[in-house]
């Protein structure tokens, strides 16, 4: 073995002062903050300091700090700037929005201006400009791409320009003020979020225990849950202080004394369920959308049980939801909710007309989309879908080929426009599979149409559109998810005389008198209005009374799995 070199201490001291200046070299000084920001964005991605970040978040930071010559932006001469201490509090507060502050860095952008140091300052600096793009993104546009989320929801958010963001906030003096432009300026938006902290506080105060389950129960009956149904209404804000008061009072004071030798048979105080507790529960079941009875059933306790950290997941949701909308949509529009069953004509800020609709089963559910309405069919005939006439009506004609007769149907040849009619009786149809059925179906214009006598068409590439309908029953129920995805109006007429106000010729009148022609007639918009079909399961009305869906397509299930990940 070779013996080591002998090395004298000054030696060695001078070789390790050598070493250290040569390392020193190769890494910016403390000091040299843009040299910290150069060599952080040019590091690798594990070496960045920001987690995982988009190539595109990536290349928008490098060229606006190559742009500034790598100064920074949240520091000056004195140190943190106050606009940095501004964006660090937007950020811890991102919650407010139904959104997750950790996603943007909040706590450890606090963390680091809590406890600042030479050696993180460019941390600080890179992570608060990537945040600040994030967040006015996703409050402008979405944390998530709908379509990704759902193949059925076809919105197009309007990206937000993130290379401008950064240079543009340089000229705003308050962070706040220049980021809540960025939030829909949707008047639903913002009493979104009223309820989301307000069912957020019920969750933090403790909730509510479920209301035991039991025989539906109906006015004037006695019961113990009546105590845990009044204190849920209660607080949910459907039963004020003083009625409930008056209940218990009511209660005590309903005891009689019972005659000697008598057992008491009175409901103990607060168990008789009657007049004002009645008439909160049923403002409790318009709010969800549930038959307004007064009776407390499956479906009504059902809705009373569900926690309140479930109500504060629907409503970040649907604030999800209003965020991929765009605030502009149009100065008239209709508006369907398919969640809600209904479908409304909005003017400004008023809604001028309101109706029932019947919306696509879950096996055929309807889209969320937005389209055109550019003209409404009177006396319509109605091409049944290929998959309706092999699935549905293929085995009827082949038990009876009368049938099709009997309700208006014709028969023809192919789907060729000018396809000669075919008299089912000369088919043989056990030779005809679903496979292989190469005729077109189409029901005549009349009362017993699909259709019924007025549909109302905005030309989209699912085929979707409103129309009447001879089956009025559906209408009846709380939910109607019944058609194969159109969507069926309950008031076809009054939609109809509302359409066409102010259009020369056709008042309520002349549409009935070409009903009762019978003759088809297409009838154009001389003002097209936009048509938006959404899907909301959480709202906040004008009155401030908050409602809440059942999500009757599993939507929710779907964007909350992506949105807030396992709640488990």
């Amino acid at each position: 073995m070779l013996p080591f070199p002998s090395i004298s201490p000054r030696s060695l001291a001078a070789g390790l002062l050598v070493l250290a200046l040569s390392f020193a070299s190769a890494l910016p000084a403390a000091a040299d903050l843009p040299g910290e920001l150069r060599a952080r964005l040019s590091a690798p991605q594990d070496e960045i300091w920001l987690g995982p970040i988009a190539s595109d978040d990536r290349e928008v930071l490098d060229t606006f700090y190559t742009g500034r010559r790598d100064a920074a932006v949240w520091f000056d001469p004195q140190g943190i700037t106050e606009k940095a201490r501004q964006l660090s509090q937007v950020l811890l507060s991102a919650g407010e929005h139904g959104l997750e502050p950790d996603y943007y860095h909040a706590g450890r952008i606090a963390e680091l201006i809590e406890n600042p140091g030479e050696e993180s300052r460019a941390e600080l600096e890179l992570r608060l400009s990537l945040s600040l793009i994030r967040f006015a993104s996703d409050l402008d546009s979405g944390r998530l791409d709908p379509r990704l989320v759902d193949p059925e929801h076809y919105s197009y958010p309007q990206n937000v320009d993130r290379a401008a963001v950064l240079p543009d906030s340089l000229a705003a003096s308050d962070i706040w003020v220049y980021l809540r432009a960025f939030q829909p300026q949707q008047n639903e938006y913002v009493r979104l979020k009223g309820a989301l902290s307000h069912y957020r506080s019920l969750a933090e105060g403790g909730g509510w225990a479920p209301i035991p389950e039991g025989e539906t129960l109906k006015p004037g009956m006695t019961d113990p849950r009546v105590a845990a149904l009044r204190g849920r209404l209660l607080l949910l804000g459907d039963l004020d202080e003083a009625a409930a008061q008056s209940v218990v009072e009511a209660g005590s004071g309903a005891i009689a004394a019972p005659a000697e030798g008598e057992a008491a048979a009175a409901a103990a105080p607060g168990e008789s369920y009657e007049g004002v507790l009645v008439a909160a529960l049923k403002r409790f079941q318009h709010r969800h959308g549930l038959t307004e009875d007064g009776a407390v059933g499956p479906k009504t306790l059902a809705a009373l049980n569900v926690s309140a950290e479930q109500r504060v997941e629907q409503i970040q949701l649907n604030m999800e939801r209003r965020r991929w909308m765009a605030d502009d949509r149009g100065g008239r529009y209709i508006f369907v909710n398919l969640a809600n069953f209904d479908a409304k004509i909005v003017d400004g800020l008023d809604t001028v007309f309101h109706t029932k609709v019947v919306v696509g089963d879950p096996y055929h559910r309807t889209p969320v989309f937005s389209d055109t309405m550019t003209y409404l069919e009177i006396n319509p005939t109605w091409n049944v879908p290929e998959s309706i006439a092999r699935k549905e009506l293929l085995p009827k004609i082949r038990e009876n080929p009368g049938y099709l007769a009997e309700r208006n149907y014709t028969l023809l040849a192919s789907w060729d426009q000018n396809a000669p009619t075919v008299d089912p009786h000369y088919i043989d149809w056990s030779q005809i599979s679903a496979s292989s059925f190469p005729f077109r179906i189409r029901q005549e214009a009349g009362a017993g149409n699909a259709l019924g006598r007025i549909k109302f068409m905005f030309p989209n590439e699912f085929n979707i559109y409103l129309h009447d309908t001879p089956s009025q029953s559906h209408f009846a129920r709380s939910e109607r998810a019944f058609s194969h995805g159109c969507i069926r109006v309950a008031k076809p007429l009054e939609l109809a005389e509302a359409l066409l106000k102010g259009q020369e010729g056709w008042d309520l009148e002349r549409v009935r008198q070409q009903i009762e022609s019978g003759e088809t007639r297409t009838v154009s918009l001389d003002e097209p209005i936009q048509v938006h079909i959404s899907y909301i399961t959480a709202w906040v009305n004008k009155d401030g009374a908050v409602h809440f869906r059942n999500d009757v397509y599993g939507r929710d299930e779907l964007l909350a799995s992506a949105l807030l990940g396992d709640r488990s």
